[in-house]
């Protein structure tokens, strides 16, 4: 888990994907949308893809993109960001991360 919270270390919003993954592409969009400007790490192009998507199956993601990590902390995959956006609670974690500014 290392590689991964490395990563994500002082990051407002982290984002795991593939560059072929169609909900990946989904969850960046809206992400980005609200005016954040996440760190995006393509699985598929990264010299260390397999060992993060080891290290994020480790971590209980399943698919193992997306994955979103605001404020450091692992919020989850499509579903859950989804579900954030739905309940109107997601535009606050991005607040609460300083990634975005009202």
């Amino acid at each position: 888990m290392a590689m991964v919270s490395s990563l994500v270390n002082e990051r407002p919003v982290v984002i795991f994907s593939k560059s072929s993954c169609c909900m990946s592409h989904t969850i960046k969009t809206l992400i980005i949308n609200f005016g954040a400007n996440p760190t995006v790490y393509e699985l598929d192009e990264h010299p260390n893809g397999k060992q993060l998507e080891k290290e994020l199956r480790g971590l209980g993601c399943k698919p193992s993109v997306p994955v979103v990590f605001i404020g450091e902390e692992l919020i989850g995959g499509a579903n859950e960001i989804m579900s954030l956006h739905l309940q109107g609670q997601l535009v606050q974690l991005l607040l609460d991360a300083n990634a975005i500014w009202v």
